[in-house]
């Protein structure tokens, strides 16, 4: 009886014995491996992308007043974080807790003193806003919220997206004039002057976007009350498991949501992404199955006179199997280790090529084409393809391994 050891030797060898068919197959296991590789690596980099975005616009957490995410205001702020700064103290206390960001939604009407426009403006903690808005909002001109003199007093900043800019026909230095309603129902006004120019790529944000400092906004509303307050931790994966600790310590009187709960756009494009490339990773395996199986089968074929001689000489119909499984697992792996190489060296080309994709539907600016490399991923891709080729072979040379000895050895 033979070890382990020859055993996968003689499949490594029998494997061989066609060398043509033999690379035809690893070719194609590896091409087949790769794409689906590269596939799941440029969804992983798309919802990694995405995720960050998601979380450095809202913060890992977002922490407001009961009633609050239901948007049912009968009047501003009807439904604000009272006395924010002990809440942001406590907040800050705590090891995992990184910055805490108040933050003030507001609307109104916005005026170069010949055209009004419709604006989304939020009131922000100015020295740390773009901080972590990081290289998801890009600065087009200007500066950033800085105190500048029109018309020969001081005003507040304002920094506005570019399709404002363009709307209003307005540059950094120049002056606007805000307008919106008050927590009390009234209507206010206040000169700010455009310290800068923004973009987030999204063309529709750019025609709203306007930002001033939390200061500027709570004048504006006449309140001391913050919309939400953004609470950025130490590490994305700490999420779920402070809003729990949070929600268990302050109960019903503050609502907890997580960045995931905040983030429609992140949700759909990765129910759309798993299930794009998780049909194409299903064709790319079927591709791989039959390839090897029809080598498989082939190989049985072309032995069946061998097999009898082996049964002859005494091997089991499970021994002659094992042979044949050990083939097909070699060829399956190869071709899959082969792949994974491919595809790794392509994603380290394109990370150092810089290729850019052209822009979506819906935004302004492309992003670069790259694909994250997952040792997860690329291990489970090489055990399912070798699997997937053990079993193929298995099944294709069940029914030769059990034939009679004397229908194998007449075999022609």
């Amino acid at each position: 009886m033979f070890t382990k050891f020859k055993w996968l030797s003689m499949a490594l060898k029998n494997a061989m014995r066609n060398r043509r068919r033999s690379l035809v197959t690893l070719a194609i296991t590896a091409t087949g491996t790769a794409a689906a590789l590269l596939g799941g690596g440029f969804a992983l980099y798309t919802y990694q992308s995405l995720a960050q975005a998601s979380a450095r616009d809202t913060g890992h957490l977002v922490i407001a007043a009961p009633g609050h995410f239901d948007g049912i205001d009968n009047l501003p702020l009807e439904h604000g974080l009272e006395q924010p700064e002990s809440l942001a103290q406590q907040l800050l206390a705590r090891p995992d807790v990184k910055r805490v960001l108040p933050r003030l939604q507001f609307s109104g009407l916005i005026s170069n003193g010949d055209k009004s426009e419709i604006f989304l403006g939020t009131g922000v903690d100015a020295t740390q806003e773009f901080v972590v808005k990081g290289p998801f909002m890009k600065r087009e001109a200007g500066e950033l919220l800085d105190a500048q003199e029109a018309n020969g007093k001081t005003a507040p900043g304002i920094v506005i997206g570019k399709g404002l800019a363009k709307i209003l026909n307005v540059q950094p230095g120049s002056a606007l004039t805000l307008m919106s309603t008050t927590v009390n129902g009234a209507l206010n006004a206040a000169d700010v002057t455009v310290t800068g120019i923004v973009s987030t790529g999204i063309a529709d944000i750019d025609k709203r976007l306007a930002m001033v400092d939390l200061s500027t906004a709570q004048t504006l509303l006449q309140t001391k009350k913050v919309s939400t307050l953004s609470v950025y931790l130490n590490d994305l994966e700490l999420a779920d498991g402070t809003a729990a600790q949070l929600r268990a310590q302050h109960g019903a009187s503050l609502d907890v949501r997580t960045w995931l709960d905040q983030a429609m756009f992140y949700k759909s494009v990765k129910s759309l992404y798993d299930r794009i490339f998780g049909f194409l990773g299903l064709i790319v395996l079927v591709i791989v199955l039959f390839s090897v199986t029809n080598t498989l089968a082939m190989a049985v074929m072309e032995r069946t006179r061998e097999i009898g001689t082996l049964r002859a000489m005494g091997a089991t119909p499970g021994e002659v199997m094992r042979v044949f499984t050990l083939e097909g697992m070699a060829l399956g792996t190869g071709g899959a280790v082969t792949g994974m190489a491919l595809a790794g060296g392509i994603a380290l080309f394109l990370l150092v090529a810089g290729v850019q994709m052209p822009p979506p539907p819906g935004r302004t600016d492309g992003y670069p084409l790259a694909v994250a490399v997952s040792a997860p991923m690329y291990a489970g891709a090489v055990v399912i393809v070798a699997l997937l080729s053990a079993c193929a072979s298995w099944f294709i040379s069940r029914r030769a391994a059990h034939q009679s000895v004397v229908e194998a050895l007449s075999h022609v």
